[in-house]
């Protein structure tokens, strides 16, 4: 999954060199920016990813926790070593984590790479105006990949909690990814604006404030605050469920 997540800048760069033009305002985000400076590869790399792709490989890794231990029938195995339900369950969350930090981080240092190979690299225009140099940009692409991965430890909390619903993966793998489809289809719908705040995939796109100066860390921290929240009760859920569940498998 890691390798098809790196695969999204490449198939981007590539195609953007091979093109005659990229009309300007068409496509993704920063996706005219490209042959000024390969740099926002890695951008509209991550612009790309996070309304399908990252999530779909989140839900893959969170729906597996649990079910995929019950359903290789090997759960029952890990309980009965003196590890405890409360700690196999927080390293899987863990494990998941560690997943949402890499997936971004690959899209972000693959657009990096392979735009410098197709395209110049130089100092970066950000969306206020103003320029900053090579080294900074690098640090702003981090930035951005980290901001990605605090958005997704929300939905690898709720993977996490409906992986010990089932013994099924697949199942929970499925409904994780399409509650994320779910909730950025509620998103967009201007009729319920009064529940977007709520909604975890809200601030998936508002990175842009990273790309300004000075920062505006707003976003970041409001973006922190909710995925916090969805931790804490989709955890507490996790915790419920599986420590009162019969473990037959």
């Amino acid at each position: 999954m890691l390798c098809a997540l790196a695969a999204i800048p490449i198939l981007i760069a590539v195609a953007v060199r091979l093109s005659s033009a990229v009309p300007a305002g068409r496509g993704p985000a920063f996706l005219d920016r490209i042959t000024q400076n390969g740099l926002f590869v890695g951008v509209t790399a991550m612009v790309v990813s996070v309304p399908l792709f990252l999530p779909l490989t989140v839900g893959v890794v969170a729906g597996d926790t649990i079910a995929g231990e019950a359903g290789q029938g090997t759960l029952r195995y890990l309980l009965v070593a003196p590890a405890g339900r409360i700690r196999l369950l927080l390293v899987k969350y863990a494990g998941a984590a560690v997943f949402v930090v890499v997936g971004p981080l690959v899209v972000a240092l693959t657009g990096a790479g392979i735009g410098a190979a197709l395209f110049r690299v130089g100092p970066v225009t950000l969306l206020s105006g103003d320029t900053i140099g090579t080294g900074e940009a690098m640090v702003r692409l981090l930035l951005i990949a980290a901001y990605l991965a605090v958005s997704l430890l929300g939905l690898s909390a709720i993977g996490l909690f409906i992986s010990t619903l089932t013994d099924v993966p697949v199942g929970a793998m499925a409904a994780t990814v399409v509650l994320s489809v779910v909730a950025q289809v509620l998103d967009a719908l201007p009729q319920l604006e009064w529940l977007h705040p709520w909604l975890f995939s809200h601030y998936w796109l508002d990175f842009g404030d990273l790309l300004r100066q000075p920062v505006s860390w707003d976003s970041f921290a409001a973006n922190v605050l909710l995925q916090g929240g969805y931790i804490a009760v989709f955890g507490a859920l996790a915790y419920g469920r599986f420590i009162t569940k019969d473990v037959l498998s």
